[in-house]
């Protein structure tokens, strides 16, 4: 932008003909229309701080309601103190909606800045420094708030809260509320609030190793109410603790239960025993209320007759993650022998086995599915967004159109699909001929191009076409949702060594055996997808050269997010190469999660990964793999915008401690260097 201002500078307002150079159009000729819309998507710190001061048109331009209502400073690890301290100060009357999610870098004192924006309707503080009395000063300011997002960290009070603070919260409608230590937080305050989310991190432990126990919240707070609630969401990370705290929120909800209560979603990790309090709620739920939105522990719908008597009002959003749900169940008590449905626009079906299966207790896992099940839930909710069939074994059956992907190919709205790996099989492995290895593209090496013998040839994935040749039904399925921005597509078998918010599961299964006919050309098949910005690839043994990996590179270039676990034979990893060469391409990409035993974290790794320019956040988890310390440093002091960075792999503790003192010396040398750097 510093050429805007060179070229400029003397012309003032200079109508947009004087701005033509020889090479075209200059871009203050474009219109207002497209310049906001170019502007909008700068980082509002360069916007206000940098780009306004090029020129007059652009200083008009930048302070436009349309581009200063709304600052989004959430992970903006280029948002220094003083910069977010001098934004607010030129813009903070204008500023309506304010987004600090994640910014823990930036000073408490900073935080308070935030009371400058007296006209703030929505802020997220979650990830700030926020004390019981800073966050009383904050919102004492702020009469206009209507949406809240914070932290609940140990040492919270209530009482600290000022009347001009409470007079505050209590016109709140919407609350976000991330909980790290037992406490009602602010609840009890949001006298008016119409929707409540509780994100549960309570640990089990203290620092010092005292057990904690929800019974602390008695007597902390008044007993809230929830008279205006419409929307009721809860996630709790694993633990006792969570299970204990979210119940005395339940016990409130379950004495009279909101009229107006629309959406109902508890996610729990593992198991979540029922109680009294919670069965009179759900009760009380089927009786007084008709939901839009439905997500309940496993265990309050297995063997329950609940979801006949729920009543339902244009759905849309069902999840009914890992419970016991058959296929007859789905048909007759959610989708009511195939009723309208077309309002709903998310259905998670996570490790439900039996949902496109006849009622049956003798099915097993290698069965087929029912297609009649399958089409009649396509059938009645055609306008799908969001469709989750991950964490179990779909098999389709023999015969024309009957097979899942076949199906799901009319579901021409979606945008994000789940799938186990062996649902995209195209057939079942036979007995009687030796299984197939799927069709690849060689990586081109050298001066030539390797050819397959006995593999039709077609488009090369490296050329920028279509890679596979569309025989595929899996090929055919991602044709006919061209919009899809997120794919995941994971072994029916497969379970994290690290998982976010699962327990942990030390005995892994091998992978389903229709999985053994999914390998590089359906990978690369993928490449298509022109929108991708989240992909997912886990336990496909047949990856034999990676070569689909690069087809996505070069193709997917939207992509932001990829997490790639265990490709391939466990015992030897075969696509080192070609995911060094898809890296390559990845200039947007932001978050790479790489879970593969034995691997070599080298030279080579590094230095591809040092091209994706976009780069903020890593994580290996590698057994028995192994990493260069040199390789690692001169990555991080190539890609500056890393903030993350997480290594598990088999290297020794000293190895581990020495690297991270190298880090550290490393982030403060450069830290100096850019202090004495400044004018």
């Amino acid at each position: 932008m510093a050429s805007i201002g060179e070229d400029t500078s003397s012309a003032g307002d200079a109508p947009p003909a004087a701005a033509a150079v020889a090479d075209g159009a200059h871009l203050l000729g474009f219109s207002d229309e497209i310049l906001l819309h170019i502007l909008s998507h700068v980082p509002s710190i360069d916007l206000i701080l940098n780009v306004r001061r090029t020129c007059r048109k652009l200083a008009a331009l930048c302070l436009d309601k349309s581009l200063t209502h709304t600052v989004l400073l959430q992970k903006d690890y280029e948002a220094s103190e003083d910069k977010v301290k001098q934004l607010v100060t030129e813009i903070g009357w204008e500023i309506q909606q304010l987004s600090m999610a994640g910014c823990y870098w930036l000073s408490g004192s900073t935080v308070e800045h935030v009371a400058r924006c007296r006209g703030l309707v929505k802020v997220n503080l979650s990830g700030c420094h926020l004390t019981s009395l800073r966050l009383s000063k904050v919102l004492s300011a702020l009469q206009r708030l209507r949406s809240l997002a914070i932290d609940v960290s140990p040492g919270f009070d209530a009482s600290q809260l000022s009347g001009e603070c409470k007079a505050t919260l209590s016109r709140v409608r919407e609350l976000k509320q991330t909980l790290y230590t037992p406490s009602y937080g602010v609840v009890p305050c949001c006298t008016s609030l119409e929707k409540l989310l509780l994100y549960f991190e309570i640990l089990d432990r203290t620092r010092e190793g005292a057990v904690l126990s929800g019974q602390l919240m008695v007597g902390q707070s008044n007993v809230p109410r929830y008279q205006h609630l419409r929307v009721f969401y809860a996630r709790l990370a694993p633990g006792y603790i969570n299970q204990e705290v979210v119940r005395l929120y339940l016990a409130v909800l379950s004495d009279r239960t909101p009229e107006n209560l629309h959406a109902f979603l508890i996610s729990v990790p593992g198991s979540f025993a029922e109680s009294g309090a919670t069965k009179n709620l759900l009760e009380s739920m089927a009786r007084n209320v008709a939901l839009d939105a439905l997500q309940l522990p496993k265990s309050w719908l297995n063997g329950s007759a609940l979801l006949q008597h729920m009543k339902f009002s244009s759905p849309f959003y069902f999840s009914f993650s890992r419970c016991a749900l058959s296929g007859g169940h789905l048909i007759r008590r959610v989708i009511d022998g195939g009723r309208d449905l077309r309002s709903l626009a998310g259905l998670n079906l996570s490790g439900c086995a039996h949902c496109l299966a006849p009622d049956s207790l003798l099915r097993k896992a290698e069965d087929d599915i029912d297609s009649g099940i399958l089409e009649t839930l396509v059938a009645a909710c055609g306008n799908l967004r969001h469709l989750n069939l991950s964490a179990a074994h779909h098999h389709s059956p023999e015969g024309p159109g009957r097979h899942l992907c076949q199906l799901l190919a009319r579901l021409c709205h979606l945008r994000s699909l789940s799938l186990p790996v062996c649902a995209v099989a195209d057939s079942a492995p036979r007995a009687d001929r030796a299984p197939v290895q799927p069709a690849t593209h060689a990586v081109p090496r050298g001066f030539g191009k390797k050819v397959r013998i006995g593999v039709p040839s077609g488009p090369d994935p490296f050329s920028g076409q279509a890679g596979p040749l569309p025989s595929s039904v899996f090929w055919s399925l991602l044709k006919s949702v061209p919009f899809l921005d997120r794919l995941e597509l994971i072994g029916s078998n497969f379970s994290s060594a690290m998982p976010r918010n699962e327990p942990a599961i030390r005995n892994s299964l091998p992978p389903c055996g229709r999985a053994q006919s999914v390998g590089d050309s359906e990978v690369a098949a993928i490449g298509q997808l022109a929108f991708l910005r989240h992909l997912t690839l886990a336990q496909l043994p047949s990856i034999l050269t990676g070569s689909g990996l690069v087809s996505i590179g070069v193709q997917c270039q939207q992509l932001q997010s990829l997490s790639l676990a265990h490709l391939g034979t466990m015992g030897k990893v075969a696509y080192t190469s070609a995911l060094a060469d898809m890296l390559k391409h990845c200039k947007r990409l932001k978050d790479l999660r790489l879970e593969q035993p034995y691997f070599s974290a080298n030279a080579q790794f590094f230095q591809a990964l040092s091209q994706c320019s976009a780069l903020q956040r890593l994580c290996l988890v590698s057994r028995s793999g192994t990493l260069q310390p040199e390789a690692v440093l001169a990555f991080m002091a190539r890609c500056l915008h890393v903030v993350v960075c997480h290594l598990f792999t088999g290297e020794s503790l000293s190895t581990c401690r020495s690297l991270q003192q190298s880090l550290l010396r490393s982030l403060s040398l450069q830290q100096q260097t850019a202090w004495l750097s400044i004018p």
